[in-house]
């Protein structure tokens, strides 16, 4: 899904395709879902029917300006079909990338995760949730599932766009796999977790092709609000065509008005452009959230992430860059560098994380203590425990240990030997600078403590002071106790920050600041992240993480990366903004129509009216055609903004707000003005009116 975008409009296959759908929404059944354009679609028929009637002698008006505004009203139905198509047509261009990586392979059932033979041979669609499959190097994975054992390199290039391989493993917080990525090396046993047509891939497709999108509660407010202004315009048309009536022949003079000329009048007064534009807007956003390999499983979770003004964030991979990095090593108690350097890199040659193997490099770099073989002494490695938190390594009668500094402390009491005031101020020290302090003992003695730094990832304070100025809170959530949280938090450049995050602890902080009439953001791939994920309004789930963590998010970021929460966001402010931007444009159009129409319709009646006439527009007929000839070209000349979305600013609501009337409002009012008088001059010219 990633790749190189290109604009929807120069992708000629697309556009075709959305011209063929224009046509097909042409069917009363969908034109009735979008009441504002179902108006223009009735006018259009009306003025059609009128134009048949005019040729049997029975004239509302010319027949040929009949034709022409009954031409211009299906052309005005078919722009609003083709914004919608456009927008639409990105979705389904995903979906057919999609659908290619989606086929039916071969399954390798088996009976028990600790029974590896091969049960029977199936077809993945046969597959049901609860079934065992083993997937080895070189095969699809055929179902949705969780790792039950095994560990792997995974192809997920079909899904996500990324070519780099990703490790799932059982445990933790990457056991979920998606049904058609490929195992590249070893093995897996998956448990399916979906029934055939509900996997993640099928509801990829629904929801990139717009085919699960709701409309959003915001959405179908503004389109409320909309109908009502359409019917207000209605019955003041209705009552126009009356009241003029009545006025003609009180003055003994022809009728100047007809309905056909009403009906132009109708479609212009009412909000049709951005009537016309509604749904587009709201299935670009999706789009662009989709081109930004993030799948929302409601336009509600759109909608709310541009209303969030709390963000929580994982420290690890988010703020920081994941590993931590050995940067100095401290000896304590007379004990040379060169000794601690050299127990530091025995008890970490085991260790195949980034943090150990960056002890084996420091040690290296600043000592010259080359890398041993593993065989050298006949050494025997104590593994990491979430018991003992604590690893090592045993040999030729020496015992080294390096560990968390209490239970280091705690293993060299337990076995005679002190712990120091100068071991106990070096852990402090690096405590409050943000750092994790591992101390190394050897014999049972303190040799020195080693800093593991978290990285601050380049530019995340900035993005922190952005937000700030949007008026959204920044909160860091780690597991690290309060006084390293405190100094990462501040490098950082976040607003607040929960330390030895737990669950229930997250759980809690959202629903506090939701009682306090906050929207809350977070992400998480963990199990023990879903209840939190659950209760945020906006839960960005990793694609890599637990089906658990999944299920609860209303997001699914397919990239599984943490900072994607604030481009997310971004997404969900540009789509508030853009759908406030073209309603304020379209309302302030019809001002402006206005005082095209009315005065040079109503003239003959009310010489008074040829004051507003400052258009100074040919004749009625000309004035009716310009203003319907532009209400239909500005539907098609404000497509690309409606995909595009309006430029994202990093600015407070109010200063938003202050910018959008200035530039879409008086923008809106002038426009009009303009483009009329110009269409206008070239009708008359052309004596065409």
């Amino acid at each position: 899904m990633s790749g190189k975008k290109k604009s929807a409009l120069a992708d000629k296959k697309m556009a075709a395709r959305a011209i063929k759908d224009s046509f097909i929404k042409l069917k009363p059944r969908t034109q009735v879902k979008n009441p504002v354009m179902f108006l223009v679609y009735l006018s259009a028929i009306l003025t059609t029917i009128l134009w048949i009637v005019s040729l049997l002698g029975i004239k509302d008006a010319p027949s040929g300006f009949t034709l022409a505004i009954a031409v211009i009203l299906w052309f005005t139905v078919l722009f609003a079909n083709f914004a919608e198509a456009i927008a639409e047509g990105r979705g389904k261009a995903q979906a057919d990338a999609l659908r290619a990586a989606k086929k039916d392979v071969e399954a390798h059932m088996i009976s028990s995760a600790d029974k590896k033979e091969e049960v029977s041979k199936v077809s993945s669609a046969s597959l049901k949730k609860g079934d065992l499959v083993i997937v080895k190097a070189g095969e699809q994975i055929p179902a949705d599932g969780e790792v039950i054992e095994g560990a792997a390199s995974v192809d997920e290039s079909a899904i996500t766009g990324e070519s780099a391989p990703v490790i799932r493993e059982s445990g933790g917080d990457r056991s979920a796999v998606t049904g058609g990525t490929t195992v590249l090396s070893d093995w897996l046993v998956i448990q399916v977790t979906s029934e055939a047509g509900e996997s993640f891939l099928d509801k990829m497709i629904a929801m990139v092709e717009g085919a699960s999108r709701k409309k959003t509660p915001n959405e179908i407010a503004l389109q409320i609000f909309l109908i009502a202004l359409t019917v207000i315009f209605v019955l003041v048309t209705v009552s126009l065509y009356t009241y003029s009536i009545f006025s003609a022949d009180q003055a003994g003079i022809p009728n100047p008005t007809s309905v056909t000329t009403l009906a132009a009048l109708l479609v212009c007064l009412a909000p049709t452009t951005i009537g016309a534009l509604l749904s587009a807007i709201g299935i670009a956003g999706m789009s662009r959230l989709n081109q930004a390999n993030v799948l929302a499983m409601s336009g509600r979770a759109i909608e709310a992430a541009g209303d969030v003004d709390i963000l929580m964030l994982d420290k690890t991979g988010t703020i920081t860059l994941g590993n931590r990095q050995a940067s100095e090593l401290i000896p304590v108690d007379g004990t040379l560098p060169e000794e601690l350097a050299d127990a530091a890199q025995l008890s970490s040659l085991a260790d195949e994380t980034p943090e150990g193997r960056s002890v084996v490099v420091l040690a290296k770099e600043q000592f010259g203590i080359r890398g041993r073989s593993l065989e050298d002494k006949n050494m025997e490695f104590i593994p990491f425990s979430a018991k003992t938190r604590m690893s090592g390594v045993n040999y030729d009668g020496n015992e080294i240990r390096k560990g968390a500094a209490d239970t280091v402390k705690q293993y060299v009491l337990d076995n005679g030997g002190s712990y120091s005031w100068e071991c106990d101020e070096a852990v402090k020290k690096i405590s409050k600078q943000g750092g994790t302090p591992l101390v190394v003992a050897k014999n049972h003695k303190i040799l020195g403590v080693i800093h593991l730094k978290d990285i601050i990832k380049q530019g995340v304070k900035e993005k922190f002071a952005d937000l700030r100025k949007m008026g959204i809170k920044t909160i860091m959530i780690t597991g690290d106790n309060p006084l390293t949280a405190a100094a990462i938090a501040a490098e950082a450049g976040v607003d607040d920050f929960l330390a030895e995050a737990t669950p229930e602890g997250k759980l809690q902080m959202i629903r506090d600041f939701q009682a306090k009439g906050h929207l809350v953001a977070m992400t998480g791939d963990g199990t023990n992240d879903a209840p939190a994920l659950a209760q945020a309004d906006v839960a960005v789930a990793m694609n890599s993480g637990t089906q658990a963590a999944k299920e609860a998010g209303n997001m699914v970021d397919l990239d599984s990366s943490p900072t994607k929460l604030i481009e997310i966001v971004r997404i969900g402010k540009q789509l508030l903004m853009t759908r406030g931007s073209l309603t304020t444009f379209s309302i302030a159009n019809d001002v402006a129509k206005y005082f095209a129409i009315i005065p040079a319709l109503f003239m003959g009646l009310y010489p008074g009216l040829s004051a507003l006439n400052i258009m100074g527009l040919h004749s009625p007929y000309s004035a009716v055609l310009s203003a319907i000839i532009y209400n239909a070209l500005i539907i098609i000349a404000l497509i690309p903004l409606a995909l595009k979305g309006v430029k994202y600013r990093e600015v407070s609501a109010g200063k938003l707000l202050s910018r959008n009337l200035v530039v879409y409002g008086i923008g809106g009012v002038i426009a009009p003005f303009i483009f009329i008088k110009l269409i206008d001059m070239l009708l008359a010219a052309a004596a065409l009116v």
